[in-house]
C-alpha cells in the first residue's frame, strides 16, 4: 500500500528548493542590473561623490604621477619625491665628476666630468627654491645607491675607471631623462614641472655627449 504522506513531502521539498533557488539567484540578478559607470568616468573616480566623506580610489596605473586617480595631496608627495631624488642625483654627479678629475688621464672624459660638475651644481642651485616652495627637505648627501657606486669607483684607476664611469653616465642619464620628462608632463606643481622640463633639456645634452664619448673610446655598452 502506498504511503499517503510521501507526495505531500515531495511537494514541500520541491517548494523549498524553489525558494532556495530564488534566494540565490536574486542577488546575482540585482548585481547584473547594477548601473555601470557613466561614460568618461575613470577607475580612480570617487565611489559616490554625493556621499559626504568619500575619497577617490587611486588607480594603480596612475601612481607614478598621472592625475587620473591621484589626489592633490598624493601628487604633492610625488613632486616632493622627485625634487629630493633630483637633488641627490645632482650631488652624486658633482662628486663623481670631482673623483673623475682625480682618477682619469683621458682629456675627453675629464672635460665631460668638469661639465657635470658645472651643470649639476647649477641645477641644484636652481632646484633649491623649488624645494623651499614645496616645503621639502633639501638633501645634503647622495643616496645609499650612489654612495655605494662612488665607493666602488674609488677602487678603480686608469682605463678601467674611464670605462666604468662612461658606462655609468650613459645608464644614469638615460634613467634621469625618463624621470625628468615624466615629471615635466605629469607633475602637479607648475614650478616643479618647469624645473623638470628645463632639466630634461640639460640631461638630454649630457646623454648625447657621453654616448659620443662611449663611441669614441670604443666602450662596449652591452657588457657589464
Amino acid at each position: 500500500m502506498k504511503n499517503p504522506m510521501i507526495p505531500g513531502k515531495l511537494v514541500a521539498y520541491g517548494s523549498a528548493l524553489l525558494l532556495i533557488g530564488a534566494t540565490c539567484i536574486a542577488p546575482r540578478v540585482a548585481l547584473s542590473q547594477s548601473p555601470s559607470p557613466a561614460d568618461g568616468q575613470t577607475k580612480g573616480a570617487a565611489v559616490n561623490d554625493s556621499i559626504s566623506g568619500t575619497t577617490p580610489i587611486p588607480n594603480p596605473a596612475d601612481q607614478l604621477g598621472h592625475m587620473g586617480g591621484v589626489n592633490a595631496e598624493q601628487q604633492t608627495a610625488i613632486d616632493k619625491m622627485f625634487v629630493k631624488k633630483a637633488m641627490q642625483g645632482n650631488i652624486a654627479e658633482v662628486q663623481l665628476g670631482q673623483l673623475t678629475l682625480q682618477k682619469s688621464s683621458n682629456d675627453q672624459v675629464k672635460k665631460f666630468a668638469q661639465k657635470m660638475i658645472d651643470d649639476h651644481t647649477k641645477m641644484n642651485e636652481e632646484m633649491k627654491p623649488v624645494a623651499d616652495q614645496l616645503h621639502a627637505d633639501v638633501p645634503t648627501e647622495v643616496s645609499k645607491k650612489d654612495k655605494s657606486l662612488i665607493s666602488k669607483m674609488q677602487s678603480l684607476s686608469g682605463p678601467a675607471y674611464d670605462q666604468a664611469y662612461i658606462k655609468d653616465m650613459v645608464k644614469d642619464h638615460k634613467q634621469d631623462l625618463s624621470e625628468f620628462q615624466s615629471e615635466a608632463s605629469s607633475g602637479q606643481d607648475p614650478t616643479v614641472k618647469d624645473a623638470a622640463s628645463q632639466g630634461s633639456r640639460v640631461i638630454a645634452e649630457h646623454l648625447q655627449m657621453i654616448q659620443q664619448i662611449a663611441k669614441d673610446q670604443n666602450v662596449n655598452m652591452a657588457s657589464k
